[in-house]
């Protein structure tokens, strides 16, 4: 394509794309397909790539940014500060926030709005464009997270008007949809799941690298203005807000004007009672004095602005009988007790089932069937079981079932973990995170073979167990949705090659609990091949140094297993290797301690680990007297620090490249 109609293209597409967008996250309407969508982002991002002294300002692209800058966590110290407000937990305190305030003024208005629970962040424009963003930090200095905060589609990168500067403060939060569908996510890669969505909002949006940030599907409400040169005159928060809206921003929703205490009281109410159908959670309201003035007037205490409060909402607790005790099984194995129990309505919704936690909770509790328990909703969105009001004792205390519910294995509990989980590798409740693991970068490498393609193979019943993946057959592929023939050749491909692989990838991708890619490869060195392992006892596995009682016990009750035996000998009679490929007889390393830290330039750490594993030599992630070589990079911290104060040798980039070589 030539220079002047990739301009136009470019210019098409970045107006069709911000359009999208704007209609998608202000107007919660789709005009396109998410396939069309993801098509023309495609498109646009290779004609940038090829053209890029036509990259616009405004381009849609720049919200699914690259790799931030290893510096993109310095620190922003807050022109305006970013305050907190003083908290309100009844009527009566919210009466004398209204007396402090006619005290110094008359004829008072106010605005209520929810309180969004979430993260609080600047964003700064100058003529209109998107300059920097912020955390709140201390509300004095905070963190840049510029980069993270372009992945938000709600934000915008440039206004409706340029106005010369503008300060925004907002809150950065996740939806339930997006929250439930990254704790699914977290559950399938075998990850601890974030327990609450402005958790998850917060780790989300300080991650280092953008893509992840932009994967999380975060959202923002804007709520404030914290300073303005030049653009539309106004005197009340109010006309503020209209006026945010005006240039694009995604404001507070539901925000009233009241003309005094009650009616704001009032509203808090209205609010409380409809926040079970909100999608996204809030920690209360905020009342404000609309007039600007007024609030100069007001000023501020050493922590809070005088002129605002935020209610509080009381947890909201309620009793029932406990009918029964529904017990999933989780993608990991783990056995999760649900109680069952006679509905009832809290923080707006009707709820007839709560989280039991696990066995020790209900130990704890002394749970029965029968029961009368109090139930609340913990940060007004996830019920749970808080005490027993009332035990009944004709019905014995509830133990979890001794066999999984899902597959009738017998289920087991490793010292020191509360959960009771099922170890079956073939159970039909664990079996797309198993899949999903087999397949990974890390295990198998099968390239194509995703998440969703796999849920869907799954759906089908094509695939049953990690095996069948060794016998689909291109007909199979080539009629699911958007894969075709080709893309059913490639994958086909892929699945031959990875019956190359090395022996340690075949015993990380078995999956085996506590049994990290590191651990595979020591056990791939130790043992050689999976003959070898499959008759390994527990004493042999514990004389490889770095294992421990609870890994290798893990490690042989696992592969001792019916289930994962049978697996083994199918992977193998269809050609999967089940060599050490990786033996050598040069180990120049061997007894060395390796500690990287810092950027490096030359290698990826994964590479540098590779080749120090290579010559029998080993790495670590902290350093101690055990430390032999720390291999340093640019940016090196406290490890250096730690390596100089120890006597540590500690070695460049280029000084490893003669050791290897």
């Amino acid at each position: 394509m030539d220079f002047e109609l990739a301009k136009k293209r470019i210019e098409e597409l970045t107006t069709i794309l911000n359009d999208c967008i704007e209609k998608y996250y202000m107007g919660n309407e789709s005009d396109v397909s998410d396939y069309d969508y993801d098509m023309m982002m495609r498109e646009l991002s290779k004609l940038e790539d090829e053209y890029p002294e036509l990259l616009k300002t405004n381009s849609p692209t720049h919200r699914v940014g690259g790799r931030s800058d290893e510096n993109l966590f310095k620190s922003v110290t807050h022109t305006v500060p970013m305050e907190s407000l003083q908290d309100a937990f009844s009527d009566e305190e919210l009466y004398d926030f209204e007396r402090r305030v006619t005290s110094v003024l008359s004829n008072v208005e106010y605005t209520v709005e929810p309180k969004i629970d979430g993260l609080s962040c600047s964003l700064e424009y100058r003529d209109g464009v998107l300059v920097r963003a912020s955390t709140r930090g201390d509300g004095l200095v905070g963190e840049d997270v510029t980069a993270n905060v372009k992945t938000i589609r709600s934000v915008p990168l440039t206004l409706k008007e340029k106005v010369p500067f503008l300060e925004v403060r907002g809150e950065v939060y996740m939806s339930h949809k997006s929250f439930d569908e990254l704790v699914e996510k977290q559950e399938l890669n075998d990850e601890k799941p974030f327990k609450n969505p402005r958790n998850a909002a917060s780790g989300s949006l300080r991650q280092k690298d953008a893509k992840m940030t932009a994967s999380r599907k975060l959202d923002i409400f804007i709520f404030n203005i914290q300073q303005i040169e030049g653009g539309k005159e106004f005197k009340t928060h109010y006309e503020s807000l209209e006026y945010l809206k005006e240039l694009g921003f995604s404001v507070v929703p539901g925000f009233a004007l009241c003309k005094n205490i009650n009616e704001c009281i009032n509203k808090i109410k209205d609010i409380g009672d409809n926040r079970g159908n909100l999608p996204f959670d809030i920690d209360g309201a905020v009342i404000k004095v609309n007039d600007f003035d007024g609030r100069k007037s007001l000023g501020s205490t050493a922590k809070f602005p005088k002129w605002a409060v935020a209610f509080k909402y009381p947890p909201e607790e309620k009793e029932t009988k406990l009918l029964s005790v529904d017990v999933q099984v989780g993608r990991t194995g783990v056995l999760t007790p649900t109680a069952v129990f006679e509905p009832i309505t809290l923080a707006g919704t009707t709820v007839s089932r709560a989280t039991l936690n696990n066995a020790d909770f209900i130990k704890e509790k002394q749970i029965a069937i029968g029961d009368t328990i109090v139930v609340r909703k913990a940060g007004d969105i996830i019920p749970e079981v808080v005490t027993v009001a009332k035990h009944n004792h004709e019905n014995p205390e509830y133990t979890l079932p001794e066999y999984c519910p899902a597959c009738n294995s017998k289920t087991m509990r490793e010292d020191g973990e509360a959960a009771i989980r099922c170890l079956n590798p073939d159970c039909p409740a664990q079996l797309l995170r198993k899949l999903i693991h087999f397949c990974s970068r890390d295990a198998m490498d099968i390239e194509g073979l995703g998440d969703a393609v796999l849920e869907v193979l799954v759906n089908e019943k094509l695939i049953e167990k990690a095996s069948d993946i060794y016998h689909l057959q291109a007909q199979d592929i080539a009629s699911l949705d958007r894969m075709g023939e080709k893309s059913a050749n490639n994958l086909l491909t892929a699945i031959e090659n990875s019956k190359q692989n090395d022996l340690y990838r075949v015993i990380f991708a078995l999956g085996i609990r506590h049994i990290g890619q590191k651990a595979a490869k020591l056990l791939s060195k130790r043992f050689n091949n999976m003959e070898n392992l499959l008759n390994a006892t527990t004493e042999d596995v514990l004389s490889i140094d770095g294992f421990g009682d609870v890994m290798a016990k893990t490690f042989t009750d696992t592969i001792s297993l019916p289930q994962t035996r049978e697996l083994i000998e199918e992977l193998k009679s269809v050609g999967v290797n089940m060599e050490n490929l990786s033996k050598t007889e040069d180990m120049r390393f061997a007894g060395m301690t390796f500690v990287l830290t810092g950027t490096l330039s030359q290698f990826t750490r994964t590479e540098a680990s590779e080749i120090i594993e290579k010559f029998g030599g080993k790495t670590s992630s902290s350093v101690s007297k055990k430390t032999s070589v720390v291999l340093a990079g640019e940016d090196a911290g406290s490890k250096l620090r730690k390596a100089s104060e120890l006597g540590i040798k500690v070695i460049s980039e280029d000084e490893f490249k003669e050791m290897i070589s």
